[in-house]
């Protein structure tokens, strides 16, 4: 029975979030960047990201909708962005900045 109990309790709690990989680049020339978004049942999320020239960012997102969201990133050389998606709960798209740069992305 605590086996069974322990196993519902993994299961629940595996099922509380999502994470799905994420794809961009950088708009401004070559740089492009991998990663994962996670998602949560509260509609908040967190994301991190490193591009293939090494910048490492994380940041966090909320969905204002049932398909739309937006966030913030952080990036360790100092720079912070903005950025709204849209997404149909298992893949999407979205844009924003990284400082001055613009950059694209999708997920799923």
């Amino acid at each position: 029975m605590r086996a069974a109990t322990a196993l519902l309790t993994i299961l629940s709690a595996s099922a509380c979030s999502t994470t799905l990989p994420v794809t961009g680049s950088l708009d401004d020339g070559p740089e492009t960047f991998t990663g994962s978004a996670t998602g949560y049942m509260d509609g908040g999320g967190t994301l991190a990201i490193t591009t293939n020239k090494g910048l490492s960012c994380t940041g966090t997102f909320v969905y204002m909708t049932s398909r739309s969201g937006q966030g913030a990133i952080n990036c360790t050389n100092g720079q912070n962005g903005i950025f709204e998606f849209v997404s149909t709960g298992k893949r999407g798209a979205g844009i924003g900045n990284i400082g001055s740069r613009p950059v694209t992305f999708t997920f799923g």
